[in-house]
């Protein structure tokens, strides 16, 4: 059992008997206490979708909920259902655009290396790579003999994503995209 302290993002715990993912965890230290850190954690429930807003203890204990994570790869699109084909037996995980919306940033029809969450027999979230390479849509032109410099630019990729990248980088790039943060971490082979 994890301390609230050691609770990721997109986690599936058990709470008041119910199954939760976090999706937005928020730290706080609050003044007067001694050393006390605060985790408010924004939860949904995995079966009707309910939000949960809940603050813990740092070292209050958790119990990680049952889950299982299969790999997959976006199969197509239905209107706002999102498909993805398990890449081991083939079965199909609808997911609703809704859920998934801050993860679909990072998604296009080549990426590799996702998993989808599966609780209790149903897909709920899903777990991105560490990173991923997207090609650039937009950006402003590239400056000839910028690349000594430290300065950036915003870029949006394909997927809708602005992330800042070096002065010399320029539209149809293909670079890889650290997920957890968001940045830029260079030029894809």
């Amino acid at each position: 059992m994890p301390k609230a302290s050691e609770i990721k993002k997109h986690a599936a715990i058990e709470y008041n008997g119910r199954v939760m993912i976090v999706r937005d965890i928020e730290r706080s230290v609050p003044q007067g206490r001694a050393g006390g850190s605060l985790y408010r954690m924004r939860m949904y429930d995995v079966v009707d979708n309910s939000k949960v807003d809940e603050t813990f203890k740092a070292e209050e204990m958790l119990t990680l909920a049952d889950l299982n994570r299969r790999p997959a790869i976006l199969s197509y699109v239905d209107g706002d259902e999102y498909v993805f084909m398990d890449d081991e037996d083939y079965t199909p995980y609808h997911l609703n655009k809704k859920s998934i919306a801050e993860q679909l940033l990072f998604i296009d029809e080549s990426t590799k290396g996702l998993s989808i969450v599966v609780v209790q027999g149903m897909p709920v979230s899903i777990d991105l790579p560490s990173s991923v390479e997207l090609v650039i849509e937009d950006t402003s032109p590239s400056i000839k003999g910028a690349s000594a410099s430290a300065r950036t630019k915003p870029a949006t990729l394909t997927t809708g994503l602005v992330v800042q990248v070096p002065e010399h980088i320029s539209s149809g790039d293909k670079i890889k995209i650290n997920t957890a943060e968001s940045k830029f971490m260079g030029r894809a082979e």
